[in-house]
């Protein structure tokens, strides 16, 4: 996977141990992660436009989980955040007309998405506790008002 995915499952999963309510920014993610905020912000537009994160503006703004937890398949995210999953380029290849190794590494892929499918990000945050314990002591941020997007906190 490229770091682009490795920080958006990051920024989900961040946002998604927060208890109900509470709404995490972009300031403390990279902070907690070492991750530069503009990287971070080209990132949670993305997902936010994705509809993976809820960006509330205003003052009392940040970021939440867009939907349930356990409607966000790992797959779905690493088919959004990854451009192509060909393994190799065969395109020049002299023996590409009669090579078996594309169809074989197709196959493979398809396997690893199917057991992303497998899990949604309830099931890796299933220790939201222990995450939470681990991003730190960051003061929750409380949302005051109600949904505002597209806009990113």
């Amino acid at each position: 996977m490229t770091r682009y995915t490795d920080y958006a499952v990051r920024v989900l999963l961040h946002v998604g141990a927060r208890d109900e309510g509470d709404l995490s920014s972009i300031a403390e993610i990279a902070q907690v992660y070492d991750i530069s905020k503009d990287t971070l912000k080209k990132i949670v537009q993305d997902l936010n436009q994705a509809g993976f994160v809820t960006a509330v503006r205003g003052r009392n703004g940040g970021l939440k989980l867009g939907r349930p937890a356990g409607d966000i398949t790992i797959g779905a995210i690493v088919r959004h955040t990854e451009t192509g999953f060909d393994l190799v380029d065969c395109s020049s290849c002299l023996i590409a007309p009669a090579c078996t190794l594309p169809r074989i590494l197709n196959e493979a892929t398809q396997a690893f998405l199917a057991v992303l499918d497998r899990y949604t990000l309830a099931d890796v945050l299933s220790r939201r506790a222990d995450l939470r314990g681990l991003f730190g002591n960051f003061a929750p941020l409380k949302t005051v008002i109600k949904d505002v997007t597209p806009d990113v906190a």
